[in-house]
């Protein structure tokens, strides 16, 4: 579990390429602090297994799944990420949940400077975009951030000159990649309404969609 506060930016040292797979190796200060092997370090929001570490860098290796489903194979050798430690507990909640399991991949749209804010258009696929609303949080590359308004297939976030200087989405250009992961608890309010409709029992055969053809509602 992560809160999508980054705590530093990371480079990627090596990156071992695979058939379908990779093995990252990431120099980095603040993330080692206190880091064991089987740490969860979220890279670019993506939750990933420490498997080796050093006094300057940590690697993880990818399994073809999340190369699939993530821009991880976007990445070489040199570039920057975004990295926060697993949440702990009596720690401070300055986000919101955030479980390193990407929803989808979203595209960089356009950039829009206002004022002492940058306003990044997102666009986003369906299975993200359902648990997007205004003003609701969404975890980009692993930052946690506030959604300013949206569309049918794409939102727009706003970054404070803080956000832009400490993440990697201050560099960040339009047509590039990132990692969406949407708000786990409106996942679970979804699940948990769809698993009452299902499971109620309506002898009389009324339901809503009869009221509301009927014009009660």
């Amino acid at each position: 579990m992560f809160t999508g506060i980054v705590e530093e930016i990371g480079t990627v040292q090596e990156i071992q390429w695979g058939a379908n797979s990779c093995r990252l190796t990431i120099i980095a200060q603040v993330v080692l602090k206190d880091v064991k092997v089987g740490d969860s370090i979220a890279v670019n929001g993506i939750c990933l297994t420490v498997t080796t570490f050093s006094a300057t860098s940590f690697t993880v290796d990818v399994m073809p799944e999340t190369l699939r489903k993530t821009s991880l194979h976007h990445l070489r050798s040199g570039g920057r990420v975004n990295l926060e430690r697993a949440l702990q507990v009596g720690g401070r909640l300055g986000g919101h949940f955030v479980s390193g399991h990407i929803d989808g991949v979203g595209e960089i749209m356009a950039l829009t400077q206002e004022d002492n804010a940058l306003l990044i258009t997102i666009d986003a696929p369906l299975q993200v975009m359902r648990y997007i609303l205004p003003k609701g949080s969404v975890a980009i590359d692993g930052t946690s951030l506030t959604v300013v308004s949206c569309r049918d297939q794409s939102f727009v976030i706003s970054l404070i000159p803080h956000t832009r200087s400490v993440t990697i989405l201050g560099a960040k250009r339009v047509g590039e990649s990132v990692n969406l992961e949407g708000d786990m608890i409106g996942k679970y309010v979804e699940k948990l309404l769809h698993s009452k409709q299902e499971d109620s029992v309506e002898p009389s055969g009324l339901s809503m969609e009869k009221l509301v053809d009927s014009g009660f509602l």
